[in-house]
């Protein structure tokens, strides 16, 4: 799956997107400090004069992820459905989701707010059938990496591990997961841009050189982006810059493989790096963390899988 570089890297940075005006940040910050009426003032206003944009969808997406998070389902799924109304809209005059980054962010969120809702009033095996859905309609676009990472949060614990493509690989050559087993296994996606990826290092090598003696394996798989330093890139050029960085920030972990794959991102929902998996020994998937876990954390996990 091609994914469009600007699309994609919004939908990994998340937060750290594009700008895309005062009304996104407006009605961000009155969500996330729980003033929902504010919230929603703002975003009349501004449909009253603009209309129908992807900003405003954006907009409604932080609207939905702020009621959520302050457990209010309701306000979250109604401004959800909204805004998969408005996406809906939008393409059905023709426009590509990737067009631009704002609208598949918008759609992407949305998505997920509707599941993680259900998920919440207790009708899981309603959400990953919603997310299949999705999957199926959008699976070709960027959000489908947001999507699986959301089935994947709701179904993957206690399920066989996903086969890894190592076709292309960068450091020690990696080995199948497969031919893994009898091994704890340490599943590390990061990208050559992640700040939060750099960071986990020095508790990655901590973590190695603490359990790696006692069989703790450590992958750590990767992906092109389209970008490097100096701008977009082709994979022939990126490849060796992911080297570049793999070597100056990532030399604590020299040991570890590292296979490159969009394919392996998108199997394992890594729409958020960094993301942790850990495999226990008969090859099952006992954790899987979108995003960066403390040393204590990682250890408690790790010691679990060792026992077995």
């Amino acid at each position: 799956m091609k994914l469009i570089r600007s699309a994609a890297l919004a939908l990994v940075l998340g937060q750290a997107a594009p700008a895309t005006g005062d009304i996104v940040t407006q009605v961000r910050e009155a969500a996330e400090a729980r003033n929902f009426t504010l919230a929603e003032r703002e975003i009349q206003g501004y449909r009253a004069t603009a209309g129908l944009t992807p900003e405003l969808l954006e907009a409604l997406s932080w609207l939905s992820r702020g009621a959520l998070q302050a457990r209010q389902y309701d306000r979250a799924d109604t401004n959800a459905a909204e805004t998969r109304k408005l996406a809906a809209e939008i393409l059905h005059t023709g426009r590509p989701l990737d067009q631009e980054p704002r609208l598949p962010l918008a759609l992407g969120a949305a998505i997920e707010v509707h599941a993680q809702v259900l998920a919440a009033r207790g009708q899981r095996p309603d959400a990953i059938a919603f997310l299949t859905q999705e999957l199926a309609a959008y699976g070709h676009t960027s959000i489908a990496p947001r999507i699986q990472k959301n089935i994947n949060l709701l179904s993957l614990e206690g399920k066989p591990a996903p086969a890894l493509d190592i076709s292309h690989w960068l450091g020690p050559k990696p080995t199948p997961l497969a031919a893994l087993k009898g091994h704890p296994v340490l599943l590390f996606f990061w990208a050559h841009w992640c700040g939060d990826c750099k960071a986990e290092v020095p508790i990655l090598a901590r973590l190695m050189q603490t359990y790696g003696p006692r069989g703790l394996l450590l992958v750590g798989p990767t992906q092109h982006y389209g970008v490097v330093a100096d701008g977009d890139a082709s994979p022939e050029q990126e490849t060796p810059y992911i080297d570049q960085v793999r070597r100056q920030y990532y030399v604590l972990l020299n040991a570890m493989p590292v296979p490159v794959s969009e394919q392996n991102f998108l199997r394992y929902g890594c729409s958020t790096t960094p993301t942790l998996v850990l495999i226990d020994r008969s090859g099952i998937v006992r954790l899987y963390h979108p995003g960066a876990m403390t040393y204590d954390a990682l250890a408690d996990n790790v010691k679990r899988v060792l026992i077995f």
